[in-house]
């Protein structure tokens, strides 16, 4: 959002005993549907008698009953309804906000083909124009200086051009990026300037069919990426008997069987069996989660262990993971109305273009003087001005491994006040160590128990068990010989060390799992109470009925979070915010490690796009920060959203405006003070330019100035911005 008024402010208008107005912005941008739908969600309500909403003026107005209420709580009543419809509201703003300011052209809605095709045609005219063009049409008159098929030819591969920058002037009273277009097309070809009108049409087309390439690009890749499931499937065509089908095939409430090792390709409930799934791809918790007979599971998800027969719900384009595929696409779109400040002052100064042109030729009745005024004017300066200071920031973002999408992130990062992280792989580094380790024999040492719980975990590829395999690796200890390896699904693993009488169980798992073995656990509490306190999981490893040990694993959070996020603090930024798929106790360890302002967890990747615009709805310009599908929504939704990470999942870089592809969190505070940078840098520029151009202009339009020195003069703006912007090179990321 670019204001920072509360989208969900609520004003009384007028309240008497029984009845109350109440004026809310969020009122506005609500469709007649959405207005029956709350007044409906309200009546609900047992002491509210009446609900009406007017949409011109924004207010709703409520009898109650309960005259004991007071304004607060009817407010909040007011705030809580519409919060439930936030998507809506905050989709409907947006869409009224870009109307208002200006009309431009949907490339998205061309081809790059279309865009070719234009492009040849207009190359080949410019061509005709520079080589062919017989000098008895330059001299044409009258109506037969425009009657002509070259010119008319020219017009009519502006027209699209034209057409939508005279749209934006009648029905917004407003120009576009086309408007400043059309003035230079329409003033070159009065001017009998075909050419010049030809080559500005080819360089904005070759502009487009670029712009157009990439959305497509990126749209193909993010769906290519977010890969669901498999090709095919098996289909359960009667009882006992399966059959190999492709999805595509896949009906709701089918049976399908998935086994392990599988990825699931339908949002469904289990039938039968059972399961140890990571549903990492969709929660972001790195911890594999047990599924049983009528629980839930989702797209995308693996089977770690197990086989489960699945009633498919949800298919096609209702599962979810595609409805993350569409969040991104939609907010994608969604961002077309951020402009950066060189389109915005372009515009803002056109009128000042055409009031001079029409000063000159009251003055000198001469309309090539006029049409100067108009074909030279602030556009091409503002323009330069800001395009080297983004292009040198683009440049030095990239040789310190950061990647941005477009110049307008940089301006909506440099107004970030909100700045939300994700978790696992982000503040954390994805990659569960053990942190502690309790030993509870005399008989044995750390490196001797640690071998054991190796033993049973040798071939699991659980997160716990590759922690404490890669524990032994680090600590160079052998594993011992063992037998099979016995895996009880959401408890633990099972191994027997050495040979015939002489053979030990030992037992690796939960503290339900020791209980349900008959392990004696009445003398660890004090330890466990540490493992608590410390956000860490308690792994129990047994030596048949006796406990021998407690290791405690966690996610440990990445080197120099901590600098980051109190640089980010001395950048302005007041409110860091954590959103994890994770579990709650996780959250709320890493949350006060980190001194967090708040944490929200358990959130499914569409309850993270939520929170965003829950933040966006009272004013915040919010960064997420994240490196897996999961993030994807939220990347798309937030002003702007960051991928952090070389174990950054690709469809987190796509939909993500900015990359950076090292794991170095201190880039992050290094980027948005980069961005300050470059604004100010701007606004600097800004003022060489009009400053400059309007003396040059005034003073050549009046005649005291000659063209000859005015154009100098014109054109010493470009030297002062590109030396003033070309400073961003320089630019150290590390500046505190």
């Amino acid at each position: 959002m670019k204001n920072n008024e509360n989208l969900l402010s609520c004003q009384i208008i007028h309240r008497i005993r029984g009845r109350i107005r109440i004026k809310s912005k969020a009122l506005k941008y609500i469709s007649p549907r959405l207005k029956n739908e709350i007044e409906k969600q309200l009546l609900q309500v047992k002491y509210i008698k009446s609900a009406e909403i007017t949409l011109i003026t924004g207010t709703i107005l409520l009898y109650f009953e309960d005259i004991s209420l007071s304004d607060q709580n009817l407010i909040s009543l007011i705030q809580n309804t519409l919060n439930s419809h936030i998507f809506e509201i905050c989709a409907n703003e947006k869409e009224s906000n870009a109307s208002k300011y200006v009309i431009e052209r949907k490339l998205q809605e061309e081809s790059p083909n279309e865009i070719l095709k234009k492009i040849a045609m207009t190359s080949s005219l410019l061509l005709y124009n520079i080589f062919f063009k017989r000098k008895s049409d330059i001299v044409l008159t009258g109506i037969r200086r425009f009657l002509n098929y070259n010119t008319l030819s020219t017009i009519s591969l502006a027209m699209p051009v034209i057409k939508n920058g005279l749209i934006s002037l009648i029905k917004n009273k407003r120009p576009n990026a086309d408007t400043l277009s059309s003035t230079a097309i329409i003033s070159s070809i009065l001017l009998g300037k075909e050419y010049t009108a030809l080559t500005i049409m080819m360089l904005e087309e070759v502009a487009e069919l670029l712009t157009v390439y990439t959305m497509k690009k990126t749209r193909g890749a993010i769906k290519d990426m977010l890969s669901v499931g498999e090709s095919y499937v098996w289909k359960e065509v009667a009882e006992d008997n399966i059959k190999r089908v492709p999805i595509e095939e896949i009906k709701k409430d089918d049976i399908i069987v998935v086994q392990t090792g599988e990825k699931i390709s339908v949002d469904g409930k289990i039938l039968k069996g059972e399961a140890l799934i990571d549903q990492s791809s969709i929660t972001g918790e790195y911890m594999p989660i047990k599924k049983t007979v009528g629980e839930n599971v989702f797209a995308g998800t693996i089977i770690k262990n197990g086989n489960i027969s699945i009633l498919a719900e949800k298919v096609g384009d209702d599962r979810t993971v595609s409805r993350i595929i569409k969040l991104v696409e939609d907010a994608n779109s969604n961002k077309a109305d951020i402009q950066n400040y060189a389109d915005t002052f372009s515009a803002q100064l056109i009128p000042l273009n055409f009031i001079l042109a029409g000063i000159v030729y009251v003055a000198t009745r001469n309309i090539p003087k006029a049409m100067s005024m108009l074909v030279i004017d602030y556009s091409c300066g503002i323009r330069l001005s800001t395009a080297v200071a983004f292009s040198a920031t683009i440049n030095t973002a990239a040789k310190n491994g950061i990647l941005i999408k477009g110049s307008n992130f940089i301006e909506e990062l440099s107004k970030a006040e909100t700045v939300i992280f994700d978790k696992t792989g982000t503040i954390t580094e994805g990659k569960p160590k053990v942190q502690s380790i309790e030993i509870f024999s005399k008989k044995i040492n750390e490196n001797e128990m640690l071998a054991m719980a190796a033993a049973a975990e040798e071939q699991s590829s659980h997160p716990l068990a590759t922690a404490i395999i890669n524990e032994v690796k680090d600590r160079g200890i052998e594993i011992p010989k063992h037998s099979k390896i016995k895996t009880i699904i959401s408890r633990g693993v099972e191994t027997k060390i050495g040979k015939g009488k002489n053979a030990t169980l030992i037992r690796v798992g939960s503290k339900k799992f020791m209980i349900e073995s008959g392990v004696n656990l009445s003398f660890v509490s004090d330890a466990e109470r540490g493992i608590i306190s410390r956000g860490e999981i308690g792994i129990y490893v047994a030596k048949d009925e006796e406990l021998i040990g407690l290791i405690g694993v966690s996610d440990p959070p990445r080197e120099n979070i901590k600098k980051a996020i109190n640089r980010l603090r001395n950048h302005g930024v007041d409110d860091i915010v954590l959103l994890t798929g994770d579990l709650r106790q996780q959250a709320e360890t890493i949350a006060s490690r980190m001194s967090l302002d708040r944490y929200e967890s358990e959130l499914l990747p569409e309850d993270k796009a939520k929170n965003i615009l829950k933040f966006q709805s009272k004013g915040s310009n919010v960064i997420m920060i994240g490196d897996g599908i999961n993030d994807a929504p939220a990347l798309s939704y937030a002003n702007v959203g960051v991928a952090l990470g070389s174990t950054r999942t690709d469809v987190a870089m796509e939909a993500a405006d900015i990359t950076i592809t090292q794991d170095d969190p201190l880039l992050v505070p290094g980027v948005i003070g980069l961005s300050k940078k470059t604004v100010k840098t701007i606004r600097e520029n800004f003022a060489m330019v009009i400053g400059l151009n309007t003396f040059a202009l005034v003073l050549g339009a009046t005649g005291i100035l000659p063209p000859i020195y005015a154009s100098v003069l014109h054109n010493s703006t470009t030297i002062l911005v590109v030396g003033n912007s070309l400073k961003l090179l320089k630019y150290n990321l590390n500046n505190k």
